[in-house]
């Protein structure tokens, strides 16, 4: 039976995923008991609740941070975007006021939804589809539904005498206007807070729209008395009023989407703004919970580079809020530096399979693993690999909520005959290697490689990736092509690498956007027209059709996806050259074991490709032995049934390329080209041919350290 809200006693989160020494963290805690929590820190060395694999490893922290206690508060939150003027405006109209806009409604929905709103009026669509007009508790509603996804004209003219509410389709003539007239109402007076996409009842906004609204206006007396132009400043959560208050947009609807203008003469919204003059608002946005602050920590100075868990106990309950701490910039500590993609871990953020099963629980309570999952917890909000409730994709992603997938313990595929983790867990079987090789290494995230460019990874002999770092900005790919040419040894240790391009949002670089367009394995597909970031103007999608293609950066990129499962790889070079990568590997075949699909070359896979990038001089050092059955082709690669980009056939390009790569500058790059890989490292107590190829390639870029 799917839990709900009230069941989940104990959460929380912190306001930042990473941090230096000096800087603060903010942690923030829901908890619905009378007693105060706990709170103490915790080194993650392995995050894999498998009792037949590595485990829940942690070192107590606790010379870094006093256990405490705190007082336990509730604290709720509030789903659904908006807009709200920044002020009341108040008006005595003498005999008019009247509310319009265009709207594109895209869901029913069992409560009446908000267009426009201003203290008692409230101009909106009845449970049953159709335009109404609630006033004092007096509503007028036109008789014929609304059909979704279409745009409307709306108007609402309220006098002493009539009140007058019309529809009137745009673009659509088999369909005819509506209109409805009653009779008015002796007091006209205006007072409140504007309102777009939801109503304030009881100070509380409620009644949330689902769809797009365009070109919103209130006039008194045939005078302006609120208007916004809607395509204005669309990378902004603020927007300035033509007439009356500016306008304050809360938990991020998303802009940059066509409107009831919008024809395909322009795919780019920076150059026709005025196609792209609505906002989609959904009910069910959430992104930044807002919480209030319970309990700071300050970095301080001797605190080693690594992974940390702040873990929270009440009575019986718990909760683990993961952080990553990096060493001052400029200050390596070790040779080696784990980039973390804490951004790929926002995007992925409280994902809900559709493959997900009640029956998983067994597992869960057999392996005390992590208990919550977000396919039976979707008001927590979910990631961009879902929907909305009107069936449009998420495009907006945080970290500044609970995310379950971000927590020591959990697991993604709950019927897989391995341990089945994805991401951060999934990220921890490197870092277990590491401590069981004896291997020092410091902690970078993508946010300082984004924030710092190449600066947040120089001085470092190598730096090696995780599983999965698919999501980046152009500045985080740039730092790692500077670094590589600058002389760095680059490990590419897993699968889908560097495919999608994303935006920060200028006001809010916590705020992650996604647009899925034209190509690649999506989640969900942009619509037509929509495929530019809102947040910065530049063209989303797949690093690919922005001409920078992985196989650029690392020599290879996705090719194919299977379910979670793993193949080994075969050594295919020969030249002795290269002996030193395969020195004590004992057998032909490498990893046909592992805690991830049970091999090493699996799930998601990476190839060559040299028309795309990957350099003439690139060393073939293994090649996966892909089974038959249970992979495809990725969308890019394909033509048609018959042909693929790759000029062979679908199963000839549909394996995993571990390749070895020299630069002009003196540096390098190594790259295994699947998810899986790192789940083999820890498999019979680390000592394994995986294990000892990794070692033999780190202890290359890292002389004397391994």
């Amino acid at each position: 039976m799917a839990t709900h809200l009230k069941d989940i006693p104990l959460l929380g989160y912190v306001d930042r995923l990473s941090g230096r020494p000096g800087d603060t963290f903010n942690f923030k805690v829901s908890s619905t008991s009378a007693k105060p929590f706990q709170a103490h820190l915790m080194r993650s060395i392995s995050a894999d609740p498998n009792p037949e694999g590595p485990g829940i490893v942690e070192e107590d922290a606790s010379p870094y941070f006093k256990k405490s206690t705190y007082p336990s508060v509730h604290r709720p939150f509030a789903a659904g975007s908006y807009g709200i003027g920044q002020t009341n405006v108040t008006a005595t109209p003498a005999s008019e006021v009247a509310l319009s806009a265009r709207i594109y409604p895209t869901l029913r929905s069992a409560q009446a939804q908000t267009i426009v709103g201003i203290g008692r009026y409230d101009l909106r669509i009845d449970p049953d589809g159709a335009i109404s007009l609630a006033i004092d508790g007096r509503t007028i509603t036109l008789g014929k539904a609304l059909t979704l996804r279409r745009w409307y004209d709306i108007q609402a003219r309220i006098t002493h005498d009539t009140i007058s509410l019309a529809q009137i389709p745009i673009g659509h003539r088999a369909e005819a206007a509506q209109n409805e007239t009653r009779e008015g109402i002796p007091d006209l007076a205006l007072f409140g807070r504007p309102t777009l996409a939801a109503h304030l009842i009881d100070a509380k906004p409620a009644q949330h729209f689902n769809g797009k609204i365009e070109a919103p206006k209130v006039t008194v007396d045939g005078q302006l008395l609120c208007q916004w132009d809607l395509s204005r400043d669309i990378s902004s959560c603020i927007v300035p009023a033509q007439a009356g208050p500016n306008l304050t947009l809360v938990n991020y609807p998303a802009r940059a989407v066509t409107g009831s203008a919008w024809n395909g003469s322009e795919m780019n919204w920076t150059h026709k703004p005025a196609h792209y003059a609505a906002i989609h608002f959904h009910q069910d946005d959430i992104y930044d919970f807002g919480w209030d602050t319970d309990f700071t920590y300050t970095l301080p100075d001797d605190i080693p580079s690594g992974v940390y868990i702040m873990r929270i106990g009440c009575e019986e309950f718990e909760d683990a809020i993961p952080f990553f701490v990096c060493p001052p910039l400029g200050k390596p500590k070790a040779k080696l530096c784990v980039l973390v993609s804490t951004f790929t871990y926002a995007i992925y953020g409280n994902h809900a399979r559709p493959d997900y099963k009640p029956s998983w629980q067994d597992r869960i309570s057999d392996w005390d693993a992590y208990p919550y999952n977000p396919a039976e917890h979707p008001e927590y909000g979910l990631s961009t690999y879902n929907y909305h409730a009107d069936g449009s994709g998420i495009c907006h992603a945080s970290h500044k909520r609970p995310l379950f997938n971000l927590k020591p313990g959990y697991f993604t595929f709950g019927e897989a005959d391995c341990s089945g983790l994805r991401h951060f867990p999934a990220d921890m079987h490197l870092i277990s290697w590491l401590h069981a090789m004896g291997i020092n290494y410091d902690i970078v995230t993508d946010r300082e490689l984004h924030d710092d460019g190449a600066a947040a990874i120089a001085g470092y002999s190598a730096v090696t990736t995780g599983t999965h770092p698919e999501y980046h900005t152009s500045e985080t790919l740039n730092a790692l092509r500077d670094y590589r040419d600058g002389g760095g040894h680059l490990l590419y240790l897993g699968g889908n690498g560097f495919y999608w391009r994303i935006a920060l949002h200028p006001e809010s670089e916590d705020m992650l956007e996604i647009r899925r367009a034209e190509d690649g394995i999506r989640a969900w597909a942009a619509e037509p027209g929509e495929y530019y970031n809102a947040f910065d103007g530049t063209y989303g999608g797949l690093w690919r059709r922005n001409g920078r293609a992985p196989q650029d950066l690392v020599g290879i990129g996705f090719a194919a996806q299977g379910e979670f499962f793993g193949d080994p790889y075969r050594r295919v070079c020969t030249d002795a050259a290269y002996d030193w990568v395969f020195e004590g590997v004992k057998n032909t075949l490498i990893g046909n074991y592992g805690y991830s699909g049970n091999g090493a070359a699996g799930f998601e896979l990476d190839h060559m490709d040299y028309t795309i990038g990957t350099p003439q001089n690139t060393v073939l050092l293994a090649q996966s032995v892909t089974r038959d059955n249970g992979f495809m082709l990725v969308p890019e690669e394909q033509l048609t049934h018959l042909t693929n980009l790759s000029g062979g056939s679908a199963k000839d390009a549909m394996h995993a390329d571990m390749v070895l790569i020299n630069y002009p500058g003196g540096g390098s790059v190594f790259s295994t080209g699947s998810i899986t890989f790192c789940g083999s490292l820890p498999w019979n107590n680390f000592d394994n041919d995986v294990s000892q190829l990794l070692k033999n390639v780190v202890a290359r870029v890292l002389p004397n350290d391994v």
